[in-house]
């Protein structure tokens, strides 16, 4: 290894370093930091699609018994609301879907931290498989640390990285069995995340569970790609349309000859397993979710949080419950100023007052989620307006 050049007070090396003292122009700087980063190429590590993969995937299918999930990149999302998390990107064998896993705290994903072969530090830097925070690797402005780095870069990096590596263990010895995480398994939504659809409480939910998250300070929402409880956006919005005719969320999914809940949590087990996740409190109305998960035999439910519509939070409900899982210990929300809040984002149609207009979309959730909990089994005290 070469030094190549001096940047920001570290030195730049590389094994074929050009003979210039610097890049002298933009094309050329973007040129070599793309040999720092690509060469030597490192090999990323291969998921095996399984033999038993289907179309339409079904509970508790054989192929869950083969599922091999693989964190292939890690980076630091700064929040609006003041905090952070790190988004993990997972591949798999089972479909060909980016799921996600969104961490507060200082969780790692095993797969990631895996060596690959053939790849530098820098690789693993570019994939998120680092210790402690960028900003302290590369912003060396402390003129101590400055006088001491060696002219290969590359071992200044890997001894910063094992001290980072070695405090992060300590911690994790400490935390491991005193702090228990928060977690939502929580299942793509386009039209409630993105577009503020009044048709269901799903953007609200992933909200909820960030703030609580971000507050607890840890905790991990796995996201997976599932639209429309397995049906995908394009079955979905079809079941819109048979909902528009006086159609229930479940009449539509079976009108259109889907299951009325198609998804699957496999995936999701894998990647808490990954994350080093043993026991977990879940943020769940649904006891399948719960289910589903314990019955790998590797994630186990210790508490359950209710996730309570925010329009309902001061709406008087009924004492009945439909909670079976009496064997857990069952939270509300805590109240906060920290609200992440959905704006509307459409305006009052024509010929429609504004209050009306507004009045609409709830009407249309608590329908929704009447359903859910009369026919789905969902756990949540209906208001007493909706249990007539």
């Amino acid at each position: 290894m070469a030094t190549a050049f001096t940047l920001f007070g570290m030195n730049v090396v590389h094994d074929r370093a050009p003979t210039m003292e610097g890049p002298t122009s933009y094309q050329e700087y973007i040129e070599f930091l793309k040999q720092q980063v690509h060469q030597p190429s490192a090999v990323t590590p291969s998921c095996q699609p399984s033999s038993s993969v289907t179309s339409s995937p079904t509970h508790h299918s054989k192929r869950d018994k083969n599922i091999r999930i693989q964190c292939q990149v890690r980076a630091r999302i700064p929040t609006n609301e003041g905090g952070e998390m790190y988004l993990h990107l997972y591949k798999n064998n089972q479909d060909t879907k980016e799921h996600l896993a969104i961490v507060y705290g200082d969780l790692r994903s095993r797969s990631l931290d895996d060596a690959w072969a053939n790849e530098t530090i820098l690789n693993r830097v570019v994939r998120g498989a680092y210790y402690g925070r960028l900003e302290e690797i590369v912003a060396a402005n402390d003129m101590d640390i400055i006088s001491k780095l060696t002219p290969d870069q590359m071992v200044f990096l890997e001894q910063q990285q094992q001290k980072a590596k070695q405090q992060w263990e300590q911690r994790h010895e400490n935390e491991q069995s005193s702090k228990i995480p928060l977690v939502r398994i929580h299942s793509e939504c386009f039209t409630g995340e993105t577009v503020h659809s009044g048709r269901c409480d799903c953007g609200e939910q992933l909200d909820e569970a960030m703030r609580q998250m971000q507050l607890a300070g840890r905790g991990v929402i796995v996201y997976l790609r599932q639209e429309g409880r397995g049906i995908g956006l394009l079955e979905k919005l079809k079941a819109y349309n048979l909902q528009d005719l006086g159609h229930d969320t479940v009449a539509a999914n079976v009108l259109l000859n889907h299951p009325a809940d198609g998804r699957t949590y496999g995936i999701a087990n894998a990647i808490l397993k990954d994350l080093q996740i043993s026991q977990v409190h879940l943020l769940t109305n649904n006891p399948d979710k719960i289910k589903q998960l314990e019955s790998y035999g590797d994630i186990q439910v210790l508490e359950r949080h209710e996730m309570i519509p925010r329009s309902w939070s001061a709406t008087p409900s009924s004492t009945t419950s439909n909670d079976n899982n009496n064997h857990l210990h069952i939270l509300q929300p805590h109240a906060s100023p920290l609200l992440l809040d959905r704006t509307p984002s459409s305006s009052p149609a024509l010929g429609m007052s504004t209050s009306s207009v507004f009045d609409l979309p709830k009407k249309e959730l608590d329908r929704y989620l009447a359903v859910k909990v009369k026919k789905m089994g969902h756990i949540l005290n209906l208001p007493d307006s909706l249990n007539t």
